[in-house]
């Protein structure tokens, strides 16, 4: 693989210039990402924005077959939206929930998604429930298995690879239980696309959201939803149609598109969904299975390292470890030690107790160093971030200061 990486890494520009380890914020473009992105905005400036559109046809197809590709999906279950979050939500939008109805979901879902979910409380006077943990960590598959035979169930919903920790959620099972319960499914998958191989059968998921930007390796404001054939035969579509998801027929009827493009809006940025498929065709191609195993392998390394330094507190639990590594900084306030490192060419991320507020709680934690490597890192870049770290002052420095992250 050595040959491999240095091609990987001559074909990603920000490696000459920065240790990068923020791949769960947003991984580095390869070159040819960033061609795609620059190339068609060159020819909206040349051409016009709907003129340039109509030109790239073609290649939007091979984008959205790029993406299909990577779920083991068609082209005709992808929905390509603004983000992941909009892509969850549009998802969640096709339930005409009422008053006692019941999602369940896991202790370790994503902010935007435990937001959601509580916006629905309030509107709509759902339950959310959420299964108990394994005492290792992760969601207890039992617990989800019982609250799953409530009849009032509406949905399942799980973040594969929560943002806060480096926990992978068993999804795969828990797909079974909720088929085998007959219960809607909803993961969204995040951190998971890109660096885990995804198998849409597999998971038997009704709906799985995930984004360009992070493991992916493609452009920020774009991601994407897959909406399985069962959810198109139940009608499922969001609340608010747009033009690109339906045909207005007469007055006061519509007719939906029999895609999963019933979950798009018209207005789209079409140089981002061109980076979106050469990210897609460019991960598939590296491997992401192999890619993947080496991203968790040097995020084992950093954990086994970071242990080593007094005081430093690991945070992540659970049986299977993504490459994402939480560590609690002794006497620092985490957006701080970012500030710390990246003043020296290393860019990380900051998770405070707002962004998952039962796991840190239970953690004891108030924010953690969030280091995540990917399959273009090297061991050499591993040591430079531990040895940084091993030579923070002890000293707090702004600890009121916070740094947001998805």
């Amino acid at each position: 693989m050595e040959d491999e990486l240095k091609l990987w890494r001559e074909e990603t520009p920000g490696c000459g210039h920065r240790v990068h380890l923020n791949n769960a914020g947003a991984g580095l473009m390869p070159r040819s990402v960033l061609d795609a992105v620059v190339g068609h905005l060159q020819r909206e400036a040349q051409l016009g924005g709907y003129e340039s559109a109509d030109e790239a046809a073609g290649a939007v197809n091979e984008a959205y077959a790029a993406v299909a590709r990577i779920l083991g999906a068609e082209i005709r279950n992808i929905a390509v939206v603004e983000n992941a979050t909009v892509a969850f939500s549009q998802a969640l939008s096709a339930f005409d929930f009422r008053p006692g109805d019941v999602v369940v979901t896991t202790r370790n879902d994503y902010i935007s998604n435990q937001l959601a979910y509580l916006s629905l409380v309030k509107r709509f006077g759902i339950e959310v429930r959420r299964a108990a943990d394994l005492p290792a960590g992760g969601v207890d598959a039992d617990s989800v298995r019982l609250l799953l035979r409530d009849p009032r169930v509406r949905l399942l919903a799980v973040t594969w690879v929560p943002t806060n920790s480096g926990l992978i959620q068993s999804v795969e099972t828990l797909g079974e239980i909720a088929e085998s319960a007959g219960v809607p499914y909803l993961i969204d998958a995040c951190q998971a696309v890109g660096e885990l191989p995804v198998d849409v059968a597999k998971l038997r998921c009704d709906f799985l959201s995930a984004t360009a930007r992070k493991f992916l390796r493609g452009p920020r404001g774009i991601g994407f939803l897959f909406v399985s054939d069962r959810a198109l035969q139940r009608n499922d579509y969001p609340l608010f149609l747009d033009m690109r998801g339906a045909n207005w027929k007469t007055a006061d009827t519509f007719e939906l598109v029999p895609d999963a493009r019933r979950f798009e809006n018209w207005e789209t940025a079409c140089a981002l969904l061109l980076g979106l498929g050469e990210a897609a065709r460019y991960a598939d191609s590296a491997g992401i299975a192999r890619c993947g195993q080496r991203a968790r392998e040097l995020a084992a390394t950093l954990r086994t390292k970071l242990r080593a330094l007094p005081g430093f507190r690991v945070l992540d639990r659970g049986q299977d470890l993504a490459a994402i590594v939480t560590v609690e900084v002794p006497g620092w306030n985490a957006a701080s030690v970012v500030d710390f490192l990246r003043e020296r060419g290393i860019n990380t991320s900051a998770s405070i107790r707002d962004f998952a507020v039962i796991d840190m709680d239970e953690k004891r934690a108030t924010s953690a160093l969030r280091i995540s490597p990917h399959y273009y890192n090297t061991e050499a870049e591993i040591d430079v971030v531990v040895d940084a770290l091993a030579s923070l002052p002890a000293k707090t420095i702004r600890r009121d200061s916070s740094l947001r992250t998805e």
